[in-house]
């Protein structure tokens, strides 16, 4: 006979028991991690959408106080300087006014003066989606090439990088959102592009006559092969125009993956943001022909593809 007053002893889980839970726990944890990670991209394209449509709303704020959009950047002749690009003219109609009274336009981009501002990060130009550093060192460069890019097998991870050269200007803060020039090569025409921004442009609304809803104005671009600006154009850097500008000479996120092109992080698409302020996100697979006919002002595509 057991004493009255002893403890009944439990019974502990078995080794196979114990195998039998932890595989349980294994199983749910992956099939709960993709949908944790969806969800969280869904809402950082949610906060890139966002940041997109505000740059729309200080566009159009700016078109109603001068009567056209801003210049892709200012120059005086086709020197490139100062440079200032179209994103800093929308600083006062977005909340940056202070940052805007801080920069010295009538000066260059490089000089001293206006440091502070190289190295400003506003956090309406990032794209959370992103995954590269919002201050990088500018690369110095001889104009435009495209002797960078992803390796034969088209791996992100052996992309060559722009900045990655070993001759360095200055730090700067990144832009994720670039406008767009149109549908051939910045370095051909850099100051009359058939797009929406070019060097010195000022085009108003009454010049879209494709229509506004049916024209791009302002498009995203990942950080894989480089760093973009909204500063504007520094005559020195690599890739200089194309820093603040995108073509649309291929589709989002092609596999050719040239640094002028318009690219992102998301999943299967790009956020553009059209000239009436509305935002779409254009998928890879979109045809080059209507995406082209999107890229222009003034083609008359759009009748030519409705027809």
């Amino acid at each position: 006979m057991r004493p009255i007053h002893q403890a009944k002893q439990s019974r502990g889980f078995t080794l196979v028991e114990l195998l039998v839970v932890i595989a349980i726990i294994g199983i749910l944890v992956g099939l709960l991690l993709p949908a944790v990670q969806a969800a969280r991209e869904a809402a950082r394209r949610m906060q890139c959408s966002s940041n997109v449509r505000q740059l729309g709303i200080a566009v159009h704020n700016f078109e109603s106080a001068y009567k056209s959009i801003p210049a892709g950047w200012v120059s005086h002749g086709n020197s490139g300087e100062p440079g200032w690009g179209w994103a800093v003219a929308l600083l006062p109609f977005m909340e940056g006014g202070n940052l805007y009274n801080t920069i010295d336009r009538n000066a260059a981009i490089e000089e001293a003066v206006n440091a502070p501002a190289r190295t400003t990060v506003v956090s309406t130009f990032i794209c959370p989606s992103d995954p590269f550093d919002n201050i990088f060192e500018l690369a110095e460069g001889d104009g435009h090439s495209h002797d960078h890019g992803l390796h034969a097998d088209f791996s992100l991870a052996a992309a060559l990088r722009i900045d990655d050269g070993p001759d360095k200007l200055f730090p700067m803060s990144k832009s994720n959102y670039v406008g767009m020039f149109g549908t051939f090569e910045l370095e051909d025409a850099p100051y009359a592009g058939n797009g929406m921004f070019f060097g010195n442009s000022r085009i108003k609304f009454r010049d879209v006559t494709d229509g506004l809803s049916n024209t791009l104005m302002v498009g995203e671009r990942g950080g894989r092969l480089g760093g973009s600006l909204w500063q504007g154009n520094v005559p020195e850097a690599a890739e200089p125009h194309a820093r603040i500008l995108g073509v649309a000479d291929h589709s989002p996120n092609h596999k050719s993956a040239h640094f002028d092109d318009f690219s992102s992080y998301h999943t299967g698409g790009v956020n553009f943001m059209r000239a009436d302020c509305s935002v779409s996100f254009l998928p890879d697979s979109i045809d080059l022909g209507v995406y082209q006919a999107m890229a222009t002002r003034g083609g008359g595509e759009y009748q030519t593809y409705n027809d």
